[in-house]
C-alpha cells in the first residue's frame, strides 16, 4: 500500500487480526501487520472492537499513542529491513539489535529513527530525508 488513507491503515489491523482469531490466512502485508500486532498485546483489545475504535481520535499531546500509527511503523520498519532500503539500514539495524535487550526492544529504538524521518518530512513540506535516518539508527547503534 502506498500512501494508504487513515481508514485503509485501521483495515489492515482490524482485519489481520480478525483473521488470525478466526484460523484464516493471511494475504501481504497482513502478515506483518499481525507479527507486529503479536508484539503488543495491549492493542489486541482495540483490535477486537474495530466499531469502537475505527473513527477514534488520538492525541499526542495528551500523552495518547496511536496503536494504529505505532504498528504501522513496524510494518514500514519490517519492509525497510527485508530489502534494506535504504541501503544500510539492515546493518545499522543488526547494530542496534546486538545491544538492545531483545528484538522488539531493538524495533522500538529504530521506530523512533522512523517516526522523527516521517515527522520532519510532514512539518517541512519535502521527502523523507534517508542520510538523516540512517544517521539517526548510526546513533542508535
Amino acid at each position: 500500500m502506498f500512501n494508504p488513507s487513515r481508514e485503509q491503515v485501521r483495515t489492515l489491523f482490524f482485519e489481520a487480526w480478525r483473521k488470525y482469531c478466526s484460523g484464516e490466512p493471511l494475504a501481504g502485508v497482513e502478515a506483518l501487520a499481525l507479527e507486529a500486532i503479536l508484539l503488543h498485546p495491549a492493542y489486541h483489545r482495540i483490535l477486537k472492537a474495530p466499531e469502537r475504535y475505527r473513527e477514534r481520535e488520538y492525541f499526542p499531546e495528551l500523552g495518547e499513542t496511536n496503536p494504529f500509527l505505532h504498528l504501522s511503523l513496524h510494518v514500514a520498519l519490517e519492509e525497510q529491513l527485508a530489502i534494506d532500503q535504504p541501503a544500510g539500514v539492515r546493518e545499522r539495524f543488526a547494530r542496534i539489535a546486538l545491544k538492545a535487550a531483545d528484538r522488539h526492544a531493538a524495533l522500538h529504538a529504530a521506530i523512533d529513527c522512523v517516526a522523527e524521518m516521517v515527522w520532519r518530512a510532514q512539518k517541512n513540506g519535502t521527502a523523507p530525508d534517508a542520510a538523516a535516518y540512517l544517521d539517526c539508527l548510526e546513533k542508535s547503534a
